[in-house]
């Protein structure tokens, strides 16, 4: 069989092209320096595994033995997993939103022979249609005007580079100095996110809807410190129209990508790790807010799942799992009336009333599947359905549930799977960790905790190298690429709550090493914004920050919360003063644009309520932590230990008296005096609010 120069790669999206009729190269030095040799402007084609128009583009287009034979003669070919090279991705992303005004994927841009692009577009079909040129016509074209044009079109790279060069400068304020920060931002904050909010359905925004968890995380801690009940309202609501809806998995536990109507029902069936980590996270938040059983229940389906389908047998978290299989999206999670029938017998009636399931199906959108598709989803809660149904025994009803899914999660285990994205990611693995972290300390489970610290440690063995460096990517016992920003930013900020759940103070002395790391080699001089690539990468066009939080955190958001909590772990004022310096930058971005800058809200919150110290010392620190981890406390720093602590940690240094248990409460290093037991603890707490504002 006719294979190309992927065959050697690691990545399942690059493999699925190795056998293309497509010369493709992966992003190499062989393929740019072959571009500038032929003098062949460069094909980069960007997508990822679990992307439903990559798979179309490449069986209409790239296994097309006609088209394939153009390409090879007209460009050198490069193909791109985003996931492996998000900086590529960012770069040529922005170039294309900057011509046409959208992107997506798979994202096709054409590059000048020394890599700097030209023109782009996302789906092109094989043949008109779509009001979209087709892909033969287009290749046909670009190679004509590069023939003809030449000049033209280096010089419009040249401009079209400057732009995206111009873009990436952040302005100091002049006046960033005369900024006051005050609370009533993060009202106006509040009301900025309320205003896009859906109040009926949840959620923010029209169709397609993401679960968009960081706005989500601002809202419930907005009722934390303001008590403000319809912060608190539109926050829950989200989360339960989200539980009730297609987009989260009813039989097998996890959550899709994004719904692709305003009702959560039918969702884009991609399942990402970083979405379930993210969920984990704010579900984990309203579980400590209300104590409300149904979140414990979907943080622990959610966990099974990621457990169970997503896990290495090393302890490293896979990327994606597919939305197609059998060519056809969704087929593996939904079902027919008939086919519960046949399963659940006797227990089909009940079952398909409370999951909606119908005869006709309820998924009548254009689709590939047969008729009668079925997505589950429940439109009341089991309470109200047992009553409305003359059913008494609620908790035998979800019980009787319970096993019917187990039943069809075994049938639908038998059935082809989509494919699994195994290549394991640092920073997407670093999110996980840290959602295990927050379930372990919401819920207790020593399993979660037992993971998260097993993670790391495979993480640790397998993605840091010999000169000390972190590497992005690993697969096939094979670690490559220097580690992004996100990639150090969440492996800090996943060191921080392992530390908190563990006492174990070594992770504080990795976060540190990492952050001295990441202000060496990602800092700008000319800003207080870390770049997305290390200094030293040669193989881009331009060095980007990345400052909005999109499907996964800013980079530079979760690093101003890093250096925020650790400049206190540490006493180093210098860090904190970049943190701030970092949120003055983007002051009025924050406060206009909330849902596009959620992780910056959430440190400004943050720095205007103040940080709580909580130390816990001496005897029985495992038991009593627990207890604390409990608690709703969003603003806490905790650091404890059983024994003595080097000056180092300024926190714990002469606050441990190894005969007794002592709960310290702090802001500042001004500590109350100490407790001693969790119940005069949780009295100071109380008396206080935990709410030490300036």
């Amino acid at each position: 069989m006719h294979t190309n120069h992927l065959i050697n790669e690691t990545s399942p999206y690059l493999l699925q092209h190795a056998h293309n009729p497509v010369n493709w190269y992966p992003w190499c030095k062989e393929a740019l320096e072959k571009a500038e040799k032929e003098d062949k402007p460069i094909l980069v084609s960007i997508g990822y595994a679990a992307c439903h128009w990559c798979h179309v583009m490449e069986k209409e287009s790239f296994e097309d033995e006609t088209i394939a034979t153009l390409m090879n003669e007209f460009f050198i070919n490069i193909k791109v997993d985003r996931e492996e090279r998000p900086d590529l991705d960012h770069i040529y992303m922005d170039a294309v939103q900057a011509i046409s005004g959208s992107g997506g994927w798979p994202l096709n841009v054409f590059l000048t022979p020394n890599a700097k692009p030209f023109y782009g577009g996302t789906y092109f079909p094989p043949h008109n249609a779509y009001n979209r040129i087709s892909w033969k016509e287009l290749i046909t074209s670009i190679h004509q005007s590069f023939k003809e044009k030449k000049h033209e079109i280096i010089a419009q790279a040249d401009n079209l580079t400057q732009h995206l060069f111009n873009a990436n400068i952040f302005h100091t304020n002049a006046n960033h100095n005369t900024i006051i920060f005050n609370k009533d931002d993060l009202e106006i904050i509040t009301s900025n996110i309320l205003k896009q909010a859906d109040t009926v359905l949840g959620g923010f925004g029209k169709a397609p809807k993401f679960p968009q968890t960081f706005s989500i995380q601002y809202l419930l801690r907005q009722y934390y410190f303001f008590k403000n009940e319809a912060a608190l309202q539109q926050a829950l609501l989200s989360i339960d129209k989200m539980i009730m809806g297609g987009i989260y998995d009813h039989i097998g536990g996890g959550f899709s990508r994004y719904s692709t109507d305003a009702q959560w029902v039918v969702p884009h069936f991609e399942k990402m790790l970083y979405d379930n980590a993210l969920l984990i996270n704010v579900l984990c938040e309203a579980y400590q807010i209300t104590k409300n059983k149904k979140y414990a229940e979907v943080i622990e389906q959610t966990i099974d799942f990621v457990e169970r389908e997503m896990l290495d047998v090393e302890n490293g978290f896979y990327s994606a799992i597919d939305a197609d299989s059998e060519g056809v999206e969704g087929k593996f999670y939904t079902w027919s009336k008939k086919e519960i029938e046949l399963i659940l017998q006797e227990d089909a009636s009940l079952f398909c009333a409370y999951y909606q399931i119908t005869e006709n199906g309820n998924w009548h959108e254009e689709t590939s599947l047969k008729e009668h598709t079925n997505i589950l989803f429940i439109k009341q809660d089991i309470e109200l359905f047992a009553n409305e149904n003359n059913i008494n025994d609620v908790e035998a009803l979800k019980n009787k549930f319970k096993t019917n899914k187990h039943i069809l999660l075994n049938y639908r285990n038998k059935k082809i799977r989509p494919l699994t994205d195994d290549k394991i990611l640092l920073g997407w693995n670093a999110l996980m960790c840290t959602a295990l972290c927050k379930a372990y300390a919401a819920l207790g489970n020593k399993k979660y905790k037992a993971l998260a610290i097993a993670n790391m440690n495979f993480l640790e063995e397998k993605l840091f190298d010999v000169n000390n460096n972190w590497q992005h990517t690993y697969k096939n016992g094979i670690a490559k690429i220097s580690a992004f920003l996100d990639d150090y930013a969440f492996l800090i900020q996943a060191y921080i709550h392992l530390q908190e759940i563990s006492s174990n103070n070594q992770y504080l002395q990795k976060a540190k090493q990492a952050t001295e790391f990441v202000l060496e080699n990602f800092s700008d001089t000319q800003s207080p914004l870390f770049f997305f690539t290390q200094k030293t990468q040669s193989d881009i066009i331009v060095q980007k920050k990345e400052v909005y939080d999109g499907a996964t955190p800013s980079g530079n958001a979760v690093m101003a919360f890093n250096l925020q909590y650790l400049a206190i772990i540490f006493n180093i004022s210098g860090w904190k003063e970049q943190s701030i310096t970092m949120f003055q930058l983007l002051h009025n971005a924050i406060i206009r644009y909330p849902t596009s800058f959620g992780i910056w809200a959430l440190v400004y919150q943050n720095e205007l309520m103040g940080l709580n110290e909580i130390v816990i010392s001496g005897k029985n620190v495992e038991q009593n932590l627990l207890q604390v981890l409990q608690l709703y406390i969003p603003n806490k720093i905790i650091q404890s230990s059983s024994q003595k602590a080097d000056e180092i940690f300024p926190l714990l240094h002469n606050r441990i008296e190894e005969t007794k248990t002592q709960f310290f409460l702090c802001q500042n290093y001004s500590c109350n005096i100490p407790e001693e037991n969790f119940s005069a603890f949780l009295h100071l707490c109380n008396n206080k609010s935990l709410i030490l504002a300036k």
